[in-house]
């Protein structure tokens, strides 16, 4: 029988549709534009390959085509009838996360993984900041997702893919140095792989190497295509480096050139994520708030989530609706979110109405009230999904709160307690407080 790339079986007796197959799971995995035309050729080799169905379901599930998501893994389940075991369990474990039962898909991930450690495709899931994991609700999920890396790291050796991710779940605990051993191998190995680029952002971020990071990615970002999955959201990160560095034009420049909605070729929901950031860390750190340029961001946010449910999403439209001054829209995403607290269905609890309700105060300068909010669930802010990176942006508002409320000794008591090694977070007042 054919295999994949790590050596598992593909029940396909078309050497042409398992080479598409891998192809595309390598364009999947690295970020590079391609994979969906790839599994379409496997498709079209061997029209019953259940496996490439499955795999261009994710590939849609993640442009935020859900429908078209579905429609394939439907035709998946189609052909799974005598299936062997790993592709049976590969095929349910996709189905439900494309279907949207995330706590289901969790449960299974390390059962699967227990049996069939180098399966990529369900380890892809889960292996960033925004995967299962990351999205469990989890105080601990940092440490989750590294200890899941950490188990699985003698199954994969110095495989490319898996050395750029176990290098982030490291950096995102703090272990810099062997964070950057794996980054160096990762891209040794193949050059061409945006995930181990983005985890070099980060761990620059992280370790403080703010001129290296924006060297970095000056050189690399060249090579890498404009319609690739991360080309917006790598663009982010050197914006935030040139912000921090005081370079405010040419982070806004890179913000209007691959971030902002009208021009970011990223999936939706990192666009969203991305742009609302920075527009918000703009502001922060001194910049002219722009109200044409958040009602753009509204309506973007709108169509994305128009309804609350996805807490990464939750968070930064709840950024927008307050930036943009739409305190009914997100009042009534703080009601949606707090209902599906109380019914069990939000797995980061009270984390994000807390915040919606504290960047809502912000921007009406109710600072205390924005203060009170933040350090309600200040303890539980790990349970946020997204990176430290992302997620130093709740620090960064409430270092900006304590400025403008005159609280200058809070300002310096948080500081004093910021993560070693991590690049400054660049907010107007902080540097003459510090």
């Amino acid at each position: 029988m054919l295999e994949d790339r790590y050596g598992l079986a593909v029940s396909t007796v078309s050497t042409a549709a398992r080479d598409a197959y891998v192809q595309g799971c390598d364009l999947y995995l690295s970020m590079y534009p391609g994979a969906l035309a790839a599994f379409d050729s496997a498709i079209a080799a061997d029209p019953h390959f259940a496996l490439a169905f499955a795999a261009k379901g994710r590939v849609q599930q993640l442009r935020g085509d859900i429908a078209a998501a579905k429609a394939s893994m439907a035709a998946a389940n189609a052909l799974a009838s005598g299936l062997p075991p790993r592709e049976a369990s590969h095929l349910a474990f996709f189905d439900d996360l494309i279907a949207g039962d995330a706590a289901s898909a969790l449960a299974a991930l390390q059962t699967h993984l227990d049996i069939w450690p180098r399966d990529a495709m369900v380890l892809s899931t889960s292996a960033s900041a925004n995967g299962l994991i990351g999205s469990s609700g989890r105080v601990e999920q940092k440490r989750d997702l590294l200890a899941l890396m950490d188990g699985l790291a003698p199954s994969y050796g110095d495989d490319w893919w898996f050395t750029g991710h176990h290098a982030f779940a490291l950096a995102e605990n703090g272990q810099h140095h062997a964070a950057g051993m794996k980054i160096d191998r990762s891209l040794a190995r193949n050059s061409a792989n945006a995930y181990a680029a983005h985890t070099r952002a980060h761990l620059c971020y992280e370790a403080g190497d703010l001129a290296l990071g924006q060297d970095f990615l000056r050189s690399w970002l060249p090579t890498y295509p404009s319609d690739g999955g991360f080309y917006g959201h790598l663009n982010w990160h050197l914006a935030l480096f040139d912000l921090q560095a005081g370079d405010a034009a040419s982070a806004f420049r890179l913000y209007t050139g691959a971030v902002a909605p009208e021009i970011n070729r990223d999936p939706a929901l990192s666009v969203l994520a991305n742009a609302a950031s920075f527009l918000w860390r703009w502001e922060l750190a001194g910049q002219p708030h722009d109200p044409a340029r958040w009602r753009a961001m509204l309506a973007f946010a709108h169509r994305v989530a128009p309804r609350a449910g996805n807490a990464y999403a939750d968070w930064h439209t709840a950024l927008v609706e307050a930036a943009a001054g739409d305190a009914d829209a997100l009042e009534r995403r703080v009601q949606q979110m707090e209902d599906l607290v109380r019914n069990g269905r939000y797995p980061s609890g009270s984390v994000v109405p807390a915040l919606a309700r504290a960047f809502a105060a912000f921007q009406r300068q109710d600072f205390s009230a924005a203060i009170e909010a933040i350090e309600l669930v200040w303890e539980q802010r790990d349970r946020l999904v997204g990176s430290l990176a992302q997620t130093d942006l709740i620090e960064a508002t409430l270092l900006r709160a304590y400025v403008e409320a005159g609280r200058l000794d809070e300002v310096r008591r948080l500081l004093s307690q910021r993560r070693d090694g991590a690049v400054g977070i660049p907010v107007a007042g902080v540097a003459a407080v510090h």
